[in-house]
């Protein structure tokens, strides 16, 4: 049977720092993600980009930056990502900043809800992206899109999925972090977050860090996977506007794809902070398309 995959193209940088992460989805079409995905043997529907308010670039106000345009989006790309669900496709959310991680995986724990699923989230971050407005300074939602998930944020952004909160934290798995704000660091353990960082990779490898985190996976669970793209490192994928140093090298990263692509239980994907205006050469986007092919089943090895 055939498995069919829509892309959907967010080009905005409403909720990050730095422009020119709306230039990503055209960056990874560039880099070749449609015939790449065909040679698997898969049927690829490119829905376009969707439309949304342009950037204004303004200060925050009550501790949020652009949170009307941002909510904007993050609605645009629930029901893109539902409609997507709801015809047995297998969405893929080209990115655009991480604040809309919220509006995709609304839409994929609705979906769960109603299709009787259990869902499990593996969130490919240098970041936790669990801050909240009385915890960072800059307002950028880029920083919270985890936070509003889990049912702590404007209540425009926390409810888009119609349930608050859309995610039971428990069904997060973080990977890849390794930079956090002091109070954010507080939060997340309140909280009681499952963060795989850095050192943990460091320390145990990403073979057990990836066999933990997709630990008592079945048949009826949907496994959304949410990869900003500066969860590499950057010496491999300088194009994201929040770099930071120590990230997974090609071939940790290539693991973690595969042996997710070996769960056979990929049902969603956003691919994120793709930043082409610091790319050198399209090379991160290039990156990122490789990675996608390994979690569609690329592997390494000739392997049966």
């Amino acid at each position: 049977m055939t498995q069919h995959v829509s892309l959907i193209g967010a080009p905005t940088d409403i909720g990050a720092g730095t422009r020119g992460a709306s230039m990503g989805p055209e960056a990874l079409r560039v880099a070749g993600l449609v015939p790449t995905l065909q040679a698997h043997g898969l049927q690829v529907h490119d829905r376009g980009n969707l439309s949304g308010p342009a950037n204004p670039w303004l200060p925050p106000v009550d501790g949020w930056r652009h949170l009307a345009e941002v909510v904007a989006w993050n609605r645009a790309v629930f029901d893109a990502v539902h409609a997507e669900l709801q015809l047995g496709h297998l969405p893929i959310v080209l990115g655009g900043d991480h604040c809309l991680g919220i509006g995709s995986i609304s839409a994929v724990a609705r979906h769960c809800r109603e299709a009787g699923k259990k869902l499990r989230v593996l969130w490919l971050d240098a970041h936790a992206d669990f801050n909240t407005s009385v915890l960072t300074p800059s307002g950028n939602i880029h920083g919270m899109p985890v936070a509003c998930l889990c049912g702590h944020g404007p209540q425009a952004l926390i409810e888009i999925g119609g349930v608050v909160p859309a995610l039971n934290p428990k069904w997060l798995r973080q990977i890849g972090i390794r930079s956090v704000d002091p109070g954010e660091k507080r939060f997340v353990h309140q909280v009681g977050l499952e963060v795989f960082d850095m050192r943990y990779i460091d320390e145990m490898g990403m073979r057990h860090t990836m066999e933990l985190a997709l630990a008592t996976l079945d048949e009826k669970t949907h496994l959304h996977v949410s990869f900003d793209v500066d969860f590499l490192d950057p010496e491999i994928a300088p194009g994201v506007g929040t770099t930071v140093p120590g990230g997974p090298t090609y071939r940790e990263a290539q693991l973690c794809m595969e042996m997710i692509a070996d769960t056979g239980r990929l049902a969603s994907l956003d691919v994120m902070e793709l930043n082409p205006a610091l790319d050198l050469r399209n090379k991160t986007a290039e990156l990122a398309v490789d990675l996608i092919e390994s979690l569609f089943g690329k592997s390494t090895l000739m392997r049966e």
